[in-house]
């Protein structure tokens, strides 16, 4: 087994731990807060097959950020189920020395039929995004009409393949707000774990504003009144979600606050766009040209150079400037594009 080099840390100290994969910017859905079809329609450009990573490029980036101290990887879109054979890319990322985990982000109507495989190619985890329960409220978000029975089916199909399962919630004022209760009410008890995500400023066609955001605070009151919670220690170092367990062993629910709270202290992640750019923040404005580098005949030595001294030179901190107001005009990667 290759030895790693020493501990990979940027400018502000921070370590390089974990790796978000967009595979491809296409998503079957058009949610109001991350595509909406007024700007993403039937006529939208997305990427050529020509311009996306293949695998074999994104199994070579992997393997050198694995050599620089990443252990986690999560894999994205748009909506990576509609990459091609993504099962094969996945069981490839599994036999990397250093990866010890894999998730994938989804929104899980093509999990009925892909579920099994992906967890023979050595998916562990899967996060499906899901923003209300009930299919009025549902149907108007995504944008697209779809019900909520395909989700469920998706999350049924998943946990029968032996996935481990939790549930993304964005919360916005005057989307879903109504929708908190009853989403805490269907999951308490199934061995799946609901996240709500404070509604974040990704982006810049998402009619972001803070008057939208219902905190952390209000949702863990909420819930607290009807269903009482007690707060539970963090899982790992730099852990987004704050989380929280029901006092009558219900399970546990989580709140990722990163309009709220910062969490850029402890950031470990760095991003790879569908077509081979980097990203050392989620707000960024702009990303490094690693799939260009690549098909210029970059040496495997080289490509490990190229991302250290990225990382090396990060000093991303928007979560805390955008608390100082120094970034309000801000231009912003679309989180379809990095997949969040």
């Amino acid at each position: 087994m290759p030895e790693k080099t020493s501990p990979t840390t940027d400018a502000l100290g921070r370590s390089l731990k974990d790796l978000r994969i967009s595979v491809i910017d296409k998503c079957n859905f058009r949610c109001t807060y991350c595509m909406p079809k007024e700007i993403f329609g039937n006529d939208y450009a997305f990427l050529p097959e020509t311009e996306l990573l293949s695998f074999d490029e994104i199994i070579r980036i992997t393997n050198a950020f694995a050599k620089l101290g990443v252990e986690k990887i999560r894999i994205t879109g748009g909506e990576p189920l509609l990459r091609k054979n993504l099962s094969q890319l996945i069981a490839a990322l599994t036999e990397i020395p250093g990866i010890k985990d894999i998730a994938l982000t989804t929104n899980g109507i093509l999990l009925p039929k892909r579920a099994v495989k992906l967890k023979e190619a050595g998916l562990k985890r899967v996060n499906i995004s899901l923003d209300a329960i009930e299919d009025d409220v549902f149907t108007e978000i995504n944008g697209r009409g779809v019900p909520i029975r395909p989700v469920l089916k998706g999350i049924e199909a998943a946990q029968k393949a032996g996935l481990q399962v939790k549930i993304n919630m964005v919360v916005k004022k005057g989307m879903n707000e109504s929708q908190i209760l009853p989403m805490a009410r269907f999951f308490k008890g199934k061995d799946i774990i609901l996240r709500y995500i404070e509604f974040m400023d990704v982006g810049n066609h998402n009619g972001w504003d803070l008057k939208n955001v219902i905190s952390k605070k209000q949702i863990i009151k909420q819930i607290n009144e009807e269903m009482p919670l007690e707060a539970a220690e963090e899982n790992y170092y730099g852990e987004v979600a704050s989380r929280f367990r029901y006092k009558d062993g219900g399970g546990e629910i989580g709140v990722i606050s990163s309009v709220t709270d910062s969490f850029c202290g402890t950031c470990t992640r760095i991003r790879l766009s569908a077509d081979g750019k980097l990203y050392t923040c989620l707000f960024a404005s702009s990303g490094y040209d690693i799939r260009g580098k690549l098909r210029e005949g970059l040496t495997e030595e080289q490509l490990e150079r190229n991302l250290a001294s990225l990382w090396h030179r990060r000093t991303d901190r928007y979560s805390d400037e955008r608390a100082e107001k120094k970034n309000e005009n801000r231009k912003k990667i679309e989180m379809s594009y990095i997949g969040g």
